[in-house]
């Protein structure tokens, strides 16, 4: 696990604790009208789109970090004496 693995790992904690504090203090008046509702479902939208990025970027980061692997290994394959 590396840095950005870590670093996506707290940005979706702290999403996760965001949203459940937002959840909170809309049901605080004992009432969870409409508009918290859509308010609710759209932090969870916004929340799962922004995991949904962090997933791809580390996908990305992963292929990246093999190709930069596989091309290490060609070269030093190409560059032994027949």
């Amino acid at each position: 696990m590396g840095y950005e693995d870590i670093k996506a790992d707290a940005k979706e904690t702290m999403r996760n604790v965001d949203n459940k504090a937002k959840e909170t203090w809309r049901k605080a008046d004992g009432d969870e009208s409409l508009s918290d509702k859509v308010a609710n479902a759209g932090d969870d939208v916004r929340d799962n789109l922004g995991n949904a990025g962090d997933e791809m970027r580390r996908g990305a980061e992963d292929a990246r970090e093999e190709a930069a692997r596989e091309e290490a290994a060609n070269r030093d394959r190409d560059d032994r004496p027949v």
